[in-house]
């Protein structure tokens, strides 16, 4: 309802409700600071120990670092305490943006290029991925939205997946800790494990990059993983990766149609139909996953320089690396330990499936 302002009296309560506004909202930003520069600090930190160690993906290093700091003693209270709440805008403003800047990096005239048959096979290993381990989550009675959280990360992109998917379920950032830490400890063993298993399976390095592209979660950890295959590996392997970037938007698509669905039922059985319109549904397609179809179309136009592409990628890398390390802040090691050891056996069980169904993959390919 518009507020009256047209005599002094009303001009000068609206006025005194302004100066009262504005020093609350000050205080809110100077709460974030500490955080926000805490993220800032870790991200440069991350790009160092990327720099130089490069088989360690930035943004898992960012990760790790955000885990380190909520388990040291000492720094783990203040973590806790002052830091929060700049760190939990991170976690979740600043991987939304990321997820937008994600979208300049896919050109659907490079995924019409892998051709028809080699563009299904890839799109059924992400549904198969993400049905079996939404089914294994509800088959071990992991809590909440952690079975679907799973599937997405562990299907489609990772930490990227994980962030969209929880906007539409409207998962709490705490929420997604657990599935992002399990989904950024499988891609950082794939970095050791795939490349022992290239000769034993007998791949040479075109194969062993679709099998990587088609397996590892995040892009950072692809390509990891497929360089110590060579150039041509990882051109393979970013291409197959990309494409599964691309199921993104539908996949989040689909979830929000049955959230709104159920959140109709619910609401159907606690209330009377006339109630009905005051129900609040979940976007179709939330804003920052229109914000990164609208990245691929652009991309695909080809109308941006590269310049402006090389600065959109460092961005949504630092984006990424903050949000990450936000994340990583959030677990606490001995809780996972205790509470989580269904979702570690989940993660572990769906790590092997999509291993598998990236190799058969690769061999019809």
């Amino acid at each position: 309802m518009k507020q009256d302002v047209s005599t002094p009296l009303a001009r000068e309560k609206a006025t005194g409700m302004e100066k009262q506004r504005g020093p609350l909202s000050r205080g809110l930003r100077n709460k974030r600071l500490p955080g926000l520069g805490l993220a800032a600090a870790a991200v440069a930190v991350a790009w160092l120990i990327h720099a130089a160690v490069p088989v360690l993906p930035f943004l898992t290093v960012a990760v790790i670092l955000g885990i380190l700091s909520a388990n040291l003693p000492g720094i783990g209270r203040a973590v806790e305490g002052v830091m929060q709440p700049g760190l939990v805008l991170a976690a979740k403003r600043f991987m939304r943006l990321g997820i937008v800047l994600l979208g300049l990096k896919l050109s659907l005239i490079d995924v019409a290029g892998l051709g028809w048959a080699a563009l299904g096979i890839v799109v059924g290993i992400v549904l198969l991925t993400f049905v079996g381990t939404l089914l294994l989550g509800k088959a071990f009675r992991l809590p909440g939205d952690q079975p679907l959280l799973l599937a997405a990360g562990f299907s489609i992109c990772g930490a990227s997946a994980i962030g969209a998917m929880s906007g539409v379920t409207r998962t709490d950032h705490r929420g997604t800790v657990v599935p992002i830490a399990l989904v950024t400890l499988c891609g950082t063993l794939a970095i050791a494990v795939l490349p022992a298993l290239k000769g034993p399976l007998g791949l040479d390095d075109v194969q062993f990059g679709h099998w990587v592209g088609a397996s590892v979660h995040d892009v950072g950890q692809v390509v990891a993983t497929a360089q110590t295959a060579g150039t041509t590996a990882l051109a393979g392997a970013l291409i197959i990766k990309l494409t599964r970037v691309l199921m993104l938007a539908p996949m989040v698509t689909a979830a929000a149609l049955v959230q709104r669905y159920r959140d109709r039922s619910q609401h159907r059985k606690a209330a009377a139909g006339s109630e009905e319109g005051k129900l609040k549904f979940p976007p179709l397609i939330p804003l920052f996953v229109a914000g990164f179809m609208a990245m691929i179309v652009l991309r695909t136009l080809g109308i941006l320089p590269h310049s402006v592409l090389e600065s959109a990628a460092l961005a949504q890398d630092l984006l990424l690396a903050a949000a990450l390390f936000g994340l990583g802040a959030s677990v606490q090691i001995r809780s996972l330990l205790h509470t989580s050891g269904r979702a570690i056996v989940v993660a572990m069980l769906s790590w092997a499936l999509i291993g598998v169904l990236a190799y058969v993959g690769v061999q019809l390919i």
